[in-house]
């Protein structure tokens, strides 16, 4: 069994680069592989820089920047649905109409 050597939440454009540089996968791997290909709507240095970019400029948790990479919303209803549930903090219209603009910069 291989050994961990860092432990970190990822988005899927980074989960498909590191994919990318296995050598004989095993069935999971592959499995995932397609996956991630499927899904990714970034590359992978690209997300990175905008979870960054998300989390300094409007100070959301990594987390949430990250699913919102992930699903790259188009509009302020499909981004809202990110921060209405549990104890997230009120993000106003005009924030979230500023980070739809952000994510458009880097479709």
């Amino acid at each position: 069994m291989p050994k961990i050597v860092n432990k970190a939440e990822i988005t899927i454009p980074e989960a498909k680069a590191l994919l990318d540089k296995v050598q004989n996968p095993n069935q999971f791997q592959i499995r995932t592989t397609e996956y991630v290909k499927k899904f990714s709507k970034l590359e992978s240095e690209k997300a990175k820089e905008l979870v960054d970019t998300l989390t300094k400029q409007f100070e959301i948790e990594r987390l949430d920047a990250i699913q919102v990479v992930n699903c790259m919303p188009r509009s302020i209803e499909e981004l809202r649905a990110f921060f209405s549930t549990g104890r997230k903090r009120l993000i106003l219209t005009e924030q979230l109409e500023r980070m739809l603009q952000l994510l458009d910069k880097y479709r």
